[in-house]
């Protein structure tokens, strides 16, 4: 496969003159030919581009829709990592405005040079926890930009977003190898990226869903807002299908996957006492329904009684107005009453033209 034959990719990072770097479809062509690509091969590709946190963040997008996994240092996957028991105390503050309250205290900390990150690196490595604390404090506007870029997909709120994207900042803290080389921002992205999905697919559902099809949803979800962009209409699921490099039958069984449910039980209205279950339709039919069914059968039954013996007969079996017996058909009622089909017939149509002229027949024939 030759560079620059990944035109979503390419388009996302075109610069000033419309020219593309070739650095970005070569990575993502190596990522599909060895299946995975590392952070320090990615930080190259970065540092080499100057590419700012959201052009990094986007390719950690393109790297995902053509589910090319990535690993912090070439071969360990965050996937392992145990969880980080840490919560900023601000998201704790059980305030009406407690996102504002969060990016207030968030402008309080200054963006950090690469030189001081690897000195906080070296600091944290000698167990100094004002250093790791500054090294997250300062990479919270990361979370946030990421955290963004994920709102709507689940149940999740943004604010739990970046709580959740604020433990993989941290996790990253504690493994960042400054003697690598490469950027702390190109690290912490991906444990941020993988926590903030971790969150979504344990928290973000009433049914949690498996690792695998959570990924897919998510590649979908991008795909069909960038179609709805390009395209300004809703996409069809071909050509979501097509974008996201999914089969049709993938696609809507996403779809259904992706639908929200919630719980019977979950209480509503001012009060929060009454259960969601009790204000839904049951399966047997309301009270009037009944009654009004109940009136219509009885009209049915006395006019019915009034015909005829013989037309009578062939109706309630015709019919199953006898109460115990399913209705039968021509050769049947013909066996019971010992006549022909042809008998039976002739008597069913003069029934029916004489039920046709009372005035109860015709009142439910309008009430129908």
């Amino acid at each position: 496969m030759a560079a620059g034959t990944h035109p979503n990719v390419v388009e996302a990072f075109v610069d000033d003159e419309g020219k593309a770097p070739p650095q970005i479809a070569a990575l993502i062509e190596q990522g599909e030919r060895e299946g995975s690509l590392s952070a320090a091969e990615i930080d190259a590709a970065a540092r080499s581009l100057e590419l700012s946190d959201d052009q990094l963040a986007r390719l950690y997008d393109q790297l995902e829709q053509h589910g090319i996994d990535v690993t912090p240092d070439g071969g360990e996957t965050t996937a392992t990592a145990p969880a980080t028991g840490y919560r900023i105390p601000d998201l704790n503050e059980q305030t009406t405005d407690a996102l504002s309250l969060f990016f207030n205290e968030m402008r309080r900390y200054p963006l950090l040079h690469p030189q001081e990150e690897i000195e906080l690196a070296k600091r944290i490595e000698r167990g100094d926890l004002e250093a790791k604390q500054r090294l997250i404090n300062s990479n919270l506007r990361l979370v946030v930009s990421i955290a963004r870029k994920y709102h709507g997909i689940g149940e999740l709120c943004l604010l739990d977003l970046i709580q959740e994207g604020i433990l993989g900042l941290i996790r990253a803290a504690e493994k960042f190898d400054w003697r690598k080389g490469f950027r702390f921002s190109t690290y912490a992205t991906l444990w941020i990226r993988q926590a903030i999905q971790r969150g979504l697919a344990d928290r973000g559902r009433t049914i949690r869903l498996p690792v695998n099809v959570a990924q897919r949803e998510r590649r979908l979800a991008t795909a069909e807002r960038r179609l709805a962009a390009e395209l300004a209409r809703e996409p069809t699921a071909g050509e979501l299908a097509e974008a996201a490099e999914l089969t049709p039958e993938q696609v809507r069984d996403l779809r259904d996957a992706a639908r929200v449910v919630t719980s019977l039980d979950r209480p509503v209205g001012e009060d929060a006492e009454t259960p969601l279950g009790e204000l839904l339709p049951g399966d047997r039919a309301q009270p009037q329904e009944e009654v009004q069914v109940t009136l219509a059968e009885q009209a049915v039954r006395s006019v019915v009684a009034e015909l005829p013996e013989p037309e009578r007969e062939v109706i309630k079996l015709r019919y199953g107005l006898n109460g115990h017996r399913d209705p039968l058909p021509l050769a049947g009622v013909g066996r019971e009453l010992g006549v022909s089909p042809e008998r039976v017939k002739a008597l069913e149509e003069r029934a029916l033209e004489h039920l046709a002229l009372r005035r109860e027949m015709q009142s439910l024939s309008e009430a129908a």
